[in-house]
């Protein structure tokens, strides 16, 4: 409820713009956050993000996917980050005509927080289409994956993370690095890797199947973690919109919030705002069975109808609540996905 709070205190503050206040800092430490971004060059947010977005808001019966999993990879998690490759071409090395490519691949994973346990990575290699084929029926691509050393070349005597063999490469290729990144993509960390792509299988063919340096497109590393607030929730469900019809007791009364009028519309990419709502009302004796009251409130409202001034009703407050998933720009310009729980607010009761 006190990130609720938060952004309805942001949201009525007429001074956020020019002085970000203690209020906000907490707020944007809640997101994940050192710093409200201010993204420089962003990337196209990637068709993935789009998709899980999308669907997480379509959401609507119990028994769909649960909050804390993307079930887009059948895999628990709250926050789903793209990390843009930030390395470099190398010098080929030996032995001479058989290496296609080598490159250093570079991510910042600083952006990861502690506590947050990492279920999935995935690494997209995307080039150019009918970038690197063989030469002839016998001749294979075969591509290999290096943790890097400090120089940025492989480990010497380290096997690769990664060793396939392709006849050709096609535009998107996945590669699952679950597994050996468990250990190590601790927060505050960096990943370095080395990409290398020869020619294997039969040589004797004089024409390459390398393509030029340009025919690599770019690489992308997808993370999927399972964050520490994030708890075994119930199936997302659409809030019922408050109703409209006056009344003095407690219940949900609407509340939009708009991304916009905060001044966080130049980083948080969807949605631009949504409806938060808020409790108010009046808790009056006797209590009725809609409040959804416990055995304390309905002994307060009959102790304060005796001594209205020794002892205050109670209060209507938030008894049930919804999350939201936001997509969002985070300070290194990297597109994430991110559900919150707890940030609308359903029912209300009076305790």
């Amino acid at each position: 409820m006190w990130l609720l709070r938060s952004l309805a205190w942001a949201l009525l503050s007429p001074v956020l713009a020019a002085a970000p206040g203690p209020q906000e800092r907490i707020l944007l430490r809640s997101l994940g956050l050192s710093a409200k971004p201010s993204p420089s060059s962003p990337g196209p947010v990637p068709p993935v993000l789009w998709r899980i977005f999308h669907k997480r808001r379509t959401l609507a019966r119990p028994g769909e996917p649960q909050s804390c999993r993307v079930e887009e990879f059948h895999v628990p998690g709250d926050i789903v980050r793209v990390f843009a490759d930030r390395g470099r071409f190398l010098p080929e090395g030996q032995p001479p005509g058989r290496l296609c490519l080598r490159k250093l691949l570079f991510f910042n994973l600083s952006a990861l927080e502690e506590g947050e346990r990492l279920t999935m990575a995935q690494l997209e290699l995307r080039f150019h289409h009918n970038s690197y084929q063989p030469a002839s029926p016998g001749q294979v691509l075969e591509l290999r994956l290096y943790r890097a050393s400090p120089g940025g070349l492989p480990r010497p005597g380290r096997s690769p993370l990664v060793e396939r063999s392709f006849v050709q490469l096609r535009k998107s290729l996945p590669l699952d690095l679950s597994a050996a990144l468990k250990d190590g993509a601790a927060p505050g960390s960096n990943l370095a890797l080395v990409l290398e792509i020869s020619a294997g299988g039969d040589g004797g063919t004089p024409r390459s199947p390398c393509g030029s340096s340009d025919a690599f497109a770019a690489t992308s590393l997808l993370l999927v973690t399972l964050g520490p607030r994030c708890r075994a929730a119930r199936g997302r469900r659409s809030p019922p919109s408050p109703p409209l019809t006056p009344s003095p007791l407690c219940k949900p009364r609407r509340l939009y919030i708009s991304f916009s009028d905060v001044g966080w519309e130049n980083w948080i990419i969807a949605p631009q705002g949504y409806l938060a709502n808020y409790c108010g009302g009046d808790c009056p004796f006797p209590l009725a069975a809609e409040l959804n009251s416990t055995n304390h409130a309905v002994l307060q409202t009959m102790v304060h109808s005796l001594d209205p001034q020794g002892t205050p009703q109670p209060c209507c407050v938030p008894v049930r609540l919804s999350p939201i998933s936001i997509l969002y720009y985070d300070n290194s310009d990297n597109v994430v996905l991110r559900h919150y729980e707890d940030m609308v607010v359903d029912e209300c009761g009076c305790r």
